[in-house]
């Protein structure tokens, strides 16, 4: 058995970030862009009013002085005169300053009255202006490659005048459950079956990734149903399998593969739940094939998949994002593999912030998992913790799952 950290480096190492596209500034949110974005034009590119109120020299912007209003200058509608000595144009937020000016008297600070306007507190120079290129200037890096887009980020695009995002593709990721014991849901359930819950489970998180689920037919415990869904599989950047990942007499996963041009790199990781994990290749698409329990399945969605998805996404390889966190309840020491408990995030009776792990451990129990918010990771023969210890975990709200 290899450990974690080994078993995702090298799931890593053979992966690289999908191709670009170019999609519409609409469609750029959450995707992963593969060249920076450089600005179009200058923001602002003139300089403009922050305010509404009366653009003035603040040399005659003095309390208790009036000056002269010779025009106005809306937002799009430009003055086109310079301001004088004695005068004032009145202005709006957003407006570019009129020649001569150099500050802005606030409709606050200042009475109306006639064709004049009264100052009632006295005016800095530069008050109120936003100089041109103050955001930023044509030919700046706006957002760097490698970045997935936030809404901010849109919007930054957005006004350097971009109306298309160089993206990498999406990852269309092929999900196969496996098992003759396994009907979809809704459907009438035979003598001995199981609802399949994983492969729905696992389209959530390539979903939250950012990756595209291909959920293929559920396939039996027979090679031929298998290499079927694994020619199906070519078109995708790769094939996740759940079920027949161990050794018993109907695991079948690699065995029926192997006619279809599989070749396995590893297959047995040293960790709870999930140690039957396999990684390999179908020709050039990877496979990974996670086990049938469903919280080994997700477990090891968030531990190998997530990172994976990281990766083929365009974004640097990264660890998972652990947070350290206080021990709610005392552990007993782990053993030889590195474990993930399922946890809840609670509050104590100090009003402290406190990680619990559940009471049962199982890795077939779904509504555990379901109302867990962590993973509480236990590296290989940690010793026995009691509460108030400092331990590293994962929130799976960070994930998005």
């Amino acid at each position: 058995m290899i450990s974690v950290e080994e078993a995702r480096g090298r799931i890593l190492d053979s992966l690289a970030p999908c191709g670009a596209e170019t999609v519409p500034l609409a469609e750029g949110w959450n995707r992963v862009l593969a060249r920076p974005v450089t600005a179009r034009l200058t923001q602002p590119p003139a300089d403009v009013s922050a305010m509404d109120g009366y653009a003035v020299r603040a040399a005659d912007a003095v309390e208790g002085a009036t000056l002269a209003v010779t025009g106005a200058a809306p937002a799009g509608h430009p003055f086109r005169g310079e301001v004088g000595p004695g005068e004032a144009v009145r202005i709006f937020t957003g407006a570019p300053v009129p020649e001569g000016a150099d500050a802005i008297l606030l409709q606050e600070d200042a009475t109306a009255g006639g064709n004049g306007v009264r100052v009632n507190e006295t005016v800095r120079p530069d008050r109120w202006i936003r100089r041109a290129g103050m955001d930023f200037r044509a030919g700046d890096t706006l957002v760097e490659a490698g970045r997935r887009l936030s809404a901010r980020d849109i919007g930054l695009a957005a006004a350097g005048n971009h109306a298309w995002l160089p993206v990498h593709r999406a990852p269309r990721i092929a999900i196969l459950a496996t098992g003759d014991e396994i009907v979809l849901p809704g459907e009438p359930l035979p003598a001995g079956g199981i609802v399949s819950s994983n492969a729905h489970m696992l389209a959530a998180l390539v979903r939250a990734a950012g990756g595209v689920p291909v959920v293929l037919p559920i396939a039996g415990d027979n090679h031929e149903a298998i290499g079927a869904a694994a020619e199906a599989a070519r078109r995708c950047e790769m094939l996740v399998t759940t079920g027949g990942a161990s050794v018993g007499e109907h695991d079948l996963v690699q065995s029926a593969l192997a006619p279809h041009g599989f070749t396995l790199d590893f297959w047995k990781i040293a960790m709870r739940p999930g140690k039957p994990l396999i990684w390999g290749r179908l020709d050039g698409t990877p496979v990974l094939g996670l086990p049938g329990n469903p919280v080994s399945a997700l477990v090891c969605g968030v531990l190998f998949l997530w990172p994976a998805l990281m990766k083929l996404s365009g974004l640097p390889a990264a660890p998972l994002p652990l947070r350290m966190a206080r021990l709610g309840a005392d552990l007993p020491e782990n053993d030889r593999r590195e474990e993930y408990m399922r946890a809840r995030l609670e509050t104590d009776a100090e009003g402290r912030s406190v990680v619990v792990p559940a009471t049962r451990q199982d890795s077939a129990m779904l509504r555990v998992l379901a109302g867990a918010d962590a993973l509480l990771q236990r590296p290989p023969h940690a010793p026995a913790l009691q509460a108030g210890a400092t331990v590293p975990v994962v929130h799976l709200a960070d994930l998005g799952i």
